[in-house]
């Protein structure tokens, strides 16, 4: 059955079919394409199970969010009887309870199917680890699905669920988006709770959805949307859902397009990704937005980034039970513990002046439309045995645009920018000004009713 998730909730609710089924399908399909190695673990039997009990629970007039329909969440996420490796080697033992995010899934009646692959401690683009596997991209398997929500991206975008949750810390739910063709929302930092983490990576880091339709991913941050009383940041649950949002024209906007990346961060536009978003400009002043080129000035936005993300890297590492991580990870824990926490005061106090700074684009301009990544999809295996270094060299000349935003807290949304020549996904971002998801939400969606991305399928 082809239906996104909010399809298959209304087909639940209507009866037109099973949770049984669509958890069979799921499962089917994902050992069908086993060899992409989208699931770390894959719960067969308690998915079963948790179908079954809640197709008596739609017989009984239940009705939820998402009651009976399967999803995936990444492998940095908390589920009771599961590990949570985080693609990191060592004696982990079962997670007592849900963390927040599947909490809040299994609230909304949704069937956890499985645990998708990433990187160690979610560092690079691209999702392969020595301990875990490789995740690979259904639109050719030679390519990574990007990183390092690339597992969750990759079930999506092969149909083995319809949705899935990943986490963004410097573009990883966006660039595997970008990469496989998809929709994923990084939202407002303190929308999504990442408890039993109150503070994850210090601030950068959110999780959110990846789905095939504005509509899904919509759907799913509803789901996902709402503060632990123990989170560093909260802010208010929206007064609207954001699906209400995803069937709503916006107003004429004012877009700004620019290719400019942060000081400090070289990284060689591809003319094919460049081509694309100059493609969806014209699009979006078809559609009777104010298109025009601005830069925002990011200023020394790097110092906000690499205290926090290091010093992330160094705690989850200190926290889990005798780690055997790569080299690489070890080397950015070193820099955390050294460096990182001594820096990280002054990057927090820095959130202030950077909002301030970057965010005067917002008084020329709405929405910012930027590359999602500066290359297309990178070969798996790419920086196999690279030492630390090269590995973070390269991936920041091959991901430049995304993280900017994680250091300023406010959200982005991957959109479908089309294919390179050689048939590979590419993807642009639109970028919002404090807690607006809400309006890259409807302009996603209307550049979706135009663009017809959904019918795309590897």
């Amino acid at each position: 059955m082809v239906l996104g998730l909010a399809g298959q909730a209304e087909a639940l609710a209507r009866g037109e079919t099973s949770s049984n089924e669509l958890v069979e399908e799921s499962l089917e399909s994902i050992r069908r394409q086993e060899s992409l190695g989208a699931f770390r673990v894959v719960r067969d039997e308690a998915a079963r199970q948790e179908a079954l009990d809640a197709d008596k629970r739609l017989a009984d007039g239940e009705r939820l969010p998402l009651l009976g329909v399967p999803v995936a969440i990444k492998d940095d996420t908390d589920l009771a009887g599961e590990t949570t490796p985080f693609a990191v080697a060592g004696d982990h033992r079962p997670a007592a309870r849900d963390g927040e995010v599947a909490r809040k899934l299994r609230a909304a009646g949704a069937v956890i199917v499985g645990k998708t692959t990433t990187c160690e401690i979610g560092l690079w683009p691209f999702s392969e680890s020595p301990g875990y596997g490789v995740a690979r991209n259904p639109w050719n398997p030679a390519y990574t699905p990007g990183g390092s929500s690339g597992g969750s991206a990759a079930a999506v975008a092969s149909g083995m669920v319809a949705g899935a949750v990943g986490s963004d810390g410097a573009g990883s739910i966006r660039i595997p988006a970008a990469w496989t063709g998809l929709v994923g929302i990084k939202p407002q930092r303190g929308r999504v709770s990442g408890y039993p983490h109150t503070d994850p990576f210090n601030g950068i880091t959110v999780w959110g959805p990846l789905a095939r339709s504005v509509r899904d991913a919509a759907l799913l941050l509803d789901v996902l949307t709402g503060s632990h009383p123990e989170d560093v940041y909260q802010i208010d649950p929206p007064v609207t859902p954001f699906a209400e949002f995803a069937k709503r024209e916006p107003r004429r906007l004012r877009i700004a397009v620019s290719f400019r990346t942060a000081f400090g961060v070289s990284g060689k536009l591809d003319p094919e990704i460049r081509g694309a978003v100059e493609r969806l400009a014209r699009r979006l002043t078809d559609l009777g937005h104010k298109v025009f080129p601005a830069d925002p000035d990011y200023g020394l936005v790097g110092l906000g980034l690499i205290p926090r993300g290091t010093a992330g890297v160094a705690d989850w590492l200190d926290a889990m039970p005798n780690p055997r991580p790569e080299h690489r990870t070890q080397v950015e824990a070193r820099i955390g513990r050294l460096a990182g926490k001594r820096l990280l005061p002054l990057a927090k106090r820095m959130d202030p002046y950077l909002r301030r700074k970057v965010g005067r684009i917002f008084q020329a301009a709405d929405v910012v439309l930027t590359p999602t990544t500066a290359q297309p999809p990178l070969k798996v295996g790419a920086f196999d045995g690279a030492g630390y270094q090269k590995t973070q060299s390269g991936v920041a000349a091959v991901c430049p645009y995304a993280w900017t935003w994680n250091v300023l807290g406010w959200p982005g949304v991957n959109v479908p920018a089309g294919f390179t020549k050689a048939g590979l996904p590419v993807g642009a971002q639109l970028l919002g000004h404090d807690s607006d998801e809400a309006t890259l939400i409807s302009l996603a969606a209307q550049l979706e009713a135009v663009e017809g991305w959904v019918e795309r399928r590897p």
